[in-house]
């Protein structure tokens, strides 16, 4: 197998026509990958995709062509997938506001274009879900909050509704399935492409602690930072350390990297109701 490219957090082998995506224990925060791995990340990461990957397979198909036919070393951390022509945009969805979307509505009252009520703290549920995409940064760059407007310049109007439409049905869905097991998802990413014959799909991973916020549903409180299962955890302590979110990223002390990964599986404890 051929590598072919190698992410802040996932590197990618071809496979023949295939693709092996392979989840590391790499970490990233501020577009920095950190020194310290997290231990078992990939593996709780790839399980929990494949997770949601089945819970919402009926509003779009997904990448996965088997979580079995791969390299016996890379077992529990990698998928065989179909090739995708990935779409230009990352598709973000927020339904509460906090980290970037709340920087960027105290500045403007809005986020990604999409004007907001006045008033709002952090942490704050929005009057509904919203489609706030940004730029596809290149690895040690940041993404930037882009418009709808500016999507439709760059993939045009009807698969710019194509992709505002899927990221809300899948934020709500998993929102729903979240709020049934004592989590607020507060906000997504997704990751979309075209596969070979044209079809919007589904790629990378799905509603986990690295592409989404999690909030324990019973803590939440507006007007300051929301306790989380996922990776805000070391966001919260790098920055409390005095980093400027430039590379090279800090060493993370051997107890934050534990209490991280113990975060990561006990979110996905409490969303599949198994143990990992």
């Amino acid at each position: 197998m051929e590598l072919i490219h190698s992410g802040k957090v996932r590197d990618v082998y071809a496979d023949g026509d295939d693709l092996i995506l392979v989840a590391s224990d790499r970490v990233s925060i501020y577009d920095v990958i950190l020194p310290t791995p997290i231990p078992d990340k990939g593996k709780i990461l790839t399980q929990l995709s494949l997770w949601w990957f089945d819970q919402l397979a009926d509003l779009i198909p997904n990448h996965v062509i088997s979580a079995d036919d791969v390299p016996a070393e890379w077992a529990g951390r990698a998928i065989r997938c179909k090739r995708l022509a990935m779409v230009p945009v990352e598709c973000v969805a927020r339904g509460y506001l906090t980290g970037g979307g709340l920087n960027e509505y105290r500045a403007t009252g809005a986020v990604s274009g999409v004007a907001l009520p006045g008033g709002l703290l952090d942490g704050s549920r929005l009057p509904e879900p919203i489609f706030t995409p940004s730029t596809k940064a290149p690895i040690g760059e940041h993404d930037e909050p882009i418009t709808y407007d500016q999507v439709i310049a760059a993939v045009g109007a009807d698969q710019a509704a194509s992709l505002r439409e899927v990221t809300l049905s899948i934020y709500q869905r998993g929102a729903e399935i979240a709020a049934a097991r004592g989590i607020i998802i507060a906000d997504t990413k997704i990751e979309l492409g075209l596969s070979a014959d044209g079809v919007l799909t589904l790629g990378d991973e799905l509603l986990t602690p690295d592409s989404s916020r999690f909030w324990p549903a019973d803590l939440w409180e507006p007007g300051h930072a929301q306790p989380s299962f996922d990776k805000q955890f070391v966001r919260d302590w790098a920055l409390a350390e005095g980093w400027d979110k430039k590379a090279p990223g800090p060493e993370l002390p051997p107890e934050i990297a534990e209490a991280t990964a113990e975060r990561y599986a006990d979110v996905y404890a409490r969303l599949t109701g198994r143990p990992f």
